[in-house]
């Protein structure tokens, strides 16, 4: 890893499936016994904002019972560690990179612990319930709060830092992704576009497999940290 200075990490469900969090997708087609298209549109949410409330408060407060796993903290030892530029990128709208010790992060799909007014434009951390319509804490208007997630027909956040990241890194890691979701599934080929060398660590192979110039497969748990031991040079 002598010629590898900057690296982008993209991280998605996978990596948090085994601290229990369900990924999004089931084998049924739903995600926490409700049908995707019922809670993760913005047409849901004028539909039924209360469902759409009650689904995240749920999901909310199940991360109380989450905890993370080997792979979360080895990233956070990466970060605490390595010299380099670094930039995590993570779908999951989970706070367990947080709990792993990872700073220099970013959450392209919003973040579960975050409300976002409609009223005053003012994001929030929100630990709470958002059903019933709490007060925005910086306009103090009741009933215009939702999940600061980014569902589908909306655009992720901070692409441009995103997209910058990834044309100046040396190295561009996935771990835990499908390989089914745009924009996060084009960065590969971006990557490879700018000349980064490309690695896949996956439970099994995504339908991206074929871009990486490698790709691993098992347990994040088992294969994130031998990874970063293998970056930070102390392999045995």
């Amino acid at each position: 890893m002598k010629d590898v200075r900057d690296i982008v990490v993209l991280t998605g469900a996978g990596i948090s499936a085994e601290s229990g969090v369900p990924t999004f997708r089931g084998p049924d087609g739903l995600w926490e016994g409700q049908r995707v298209e019922d809670v993760a549109t913005p047409e849901a949410f004028q539909r039924n904002p209360d469902l759409v409330l009650n689904f995240y408060d749920q999901r909310r407060a199940k991360l109380r019972a989450v905890e993370p796993n080997p792979a979360h903290l080895a990233l956070g030892r990466l970060d605490a560690e390595w010299k380099g530029r670094l930039l995590i990128v993570t779908q999951n709208v989970d706070d367990l990179h947080e709990r792993g010790g990872a700073k220099r992060l970013l959450h392209m799909h919003g973040e579960l612990k975050s409300g976002w007014c409609l009223a005053c434009g003012a994001r929030h951390v929100f630990e709470g319930k958002m059903a019933g319509g709490p007060p925005c804490p910086a306009c103090e208007t009741s009933g215009h709060v939702r999940p600061d997630i980014v569902w589908f027909g909306e655009m992720p956040y901070r692409m441009d830092e995103i997209d910058a990241a990834i044309a100046t890194c040396d190295l561009f890691v996935s771990i835990g992704t499908s390989g089914a979701v745009y924009p996060a599934a084009g960065f590969v080929q971006s990557a490879r576009h700018y000349g980064a060398r490309t690695l896949e660590l996956n439970l099994d192979p995504s339908e991206g497999s074929i871009f990486f110039e490698e790709s691993r497969m098992g347990r994040a748990g088992e294969l994130v940290p031998r990874w970063v031991d293998e970056v930070l040079g102390t392999a045995s």
